[in-house]
């Protein structure tokens, strides 16, 4: 049976909103993708994550093990791509459910030419259901907030699927703000992703875009809003005209990487 985290913080949270102080700066100390926003995105932050911890159901399976620590270090990786976009995009789920590293689940898929059914099992990081929770490995959670500039933040990708399902779609378009048109978006990311899969086809690296934003429009998309986040100056180079959207639609990053 999944354990529910619920303390002290989350009915405080309940009634006032406010992180306390001790808790907000030991986040922020395994955080430094965190920490290096400036003072005014850090307050904007610090309130988002006070809804997130009041309004999201935090579940902890298989022996993982939660307390407020873990769940504010979730919910600050859970708000920053919504720091630009406001608190209103993470809405329509209630929960993160937190395994204390890869899980494995059940996947059917049908194959859209044949129709032919096959089943599989999959190990997984990380998860967003649609209409349901977020699914994350704490291992790679912790691992993203040691190694801040890798080019992965697992939540960070689970957030971005979160926000493209808003539309009723999983197709790599979030729901867009008024000052980017869904067909600039299309016309942006469409021709970066074929440019990926050509080049992955042909043997070449991809510029360093994981190989795994080829798979889909949708992971396309995921996988360079973790680059825009923890990797911003590679996905720079390797899709200049992505990199560009995504600020738009993000904000700048915390702070230029060192790659």
């Amino acid at each position: 049976m999944p354990a529910l985290w619920w303390s002290a913080l989350r009915r405080r949270l309940s009634r006032r909103h406010e992180i306390p102080e001790t808790l907000w700066q030991a986040a922020l100390r395994q955080a430094p993708l965190v920490g290096a926003l400036d003072a005014g995105r850090l307050a904007r932050l610090r309130a988002l994550c006070a809804r997130f911890l009041a309004h999201k159901r935090f579940s902890a399976v298989a022996g993982a093990e939660l307390d407020d620590l873990r769940a504010l270090l979730i919910a600050q990786q859970a708000c920053l791509p919504v720091l630009n976009i406001g608190y209103a995009a993470l809405h329509g789920w209630r929960e993160v459910i937190v395994y204390p590293g890869e899980f494995r689940v059940h996947r059917q898929h049908e194959d859209a030419d044949t129709g032919v059914v096959s089943e599989g099992e999959d190990d997984l990081i990380g998860e967003a259901w649609e209409h349901g929770p977020v699914v994350l490995s704490w291992a790679d959670v912790a691992h993203d907030l040691a190694q801040p500039h890798a080019g992965f933040n697992v939540v960070v990708h689970e957030i971005a699927h979160k926000l493209d399902q808003r539309d009723g779609a999983m197709d790599g378009v979030p729901e867009l703000p008024r000052e980017i048109t869904r067909r600039e978006w299309i016309g942006t990311f469409q021709p970066a992703f074929d440019r990926l899969q050509h080049e992955l086809r042909r043997g070449r690296r991809g510029a360093g875009i994981d190989p795994y934003a080829a798979e889909s429009p949708e992971e396309y998309f995921a996988v360079t809003s973790e680059l825009h986040f923890s990797q911003p100056r590679l996905l720079a180079r390797a899709a200049p005209a992505v990199a560009g959207l995504l600020q738009r639609y993000y904000g700048a990053p915390p702070q230029p990487d060192a790659g």
